[in-house]
């Protein structure tokens, strides 16, 4: 199991930038794909044709995402991804840590994180 932390800057403020990650509509515009996302702690959902699934943990509304990301039966621990957002100087400042990240997933999840995830979003607006 690994951990993955990285800092993105995405030329948007924090508010638009955590809708554009918890509102449904939103998150299928900056993905190109239908999203199940709630704000409700305990939910689950899915995005990327149910690629990345799990569970909503906890919710700050223009500040803080808390998830848990499943990566099959055998997981040893929780995968926590950590999402915190601060006004930057050109927008929002981003913290992302996910822990417990199964070895053999590393790659492809820092991979996306890097180019799917934020890469699109970061994209999106400065479109």
């Amino acid at each position: 199991m690994k951990d993955f932390k990285k800092y993105f800057s995405i030329p948007a403020p924090p508010e638009e930038v955590y809708a554009a990650l918890t509102n449904p509509a939103t998150i299928q515009l900056w993905t190109g794909e239908v999203a199940e996302m709630s704000t409700e702690p305990g939910s689950e959902f899915a995005l990327w044709e149910e690629s990345i699934v799990g569970k909503n943990l906890e919710f700050e509304p223009g500040k803080k995402i808390v998830q848990q990301w499943y990566f099959g039966e055998d997981e040893e621990a929780p995968s926590i991804v950590t999402i915190i957002l601060h006004t930057g100087k050109k927008g929002t400042d981003v913290e992302l840590r996910h822990t417990n990240i199964p070895d053999e997933a590393f790659e492809d999840i820092t991979t996306g994180w890097q180019e799917a995830y934020f890469g699109s979003l970061i994209d999106f607006y400065k479109e």
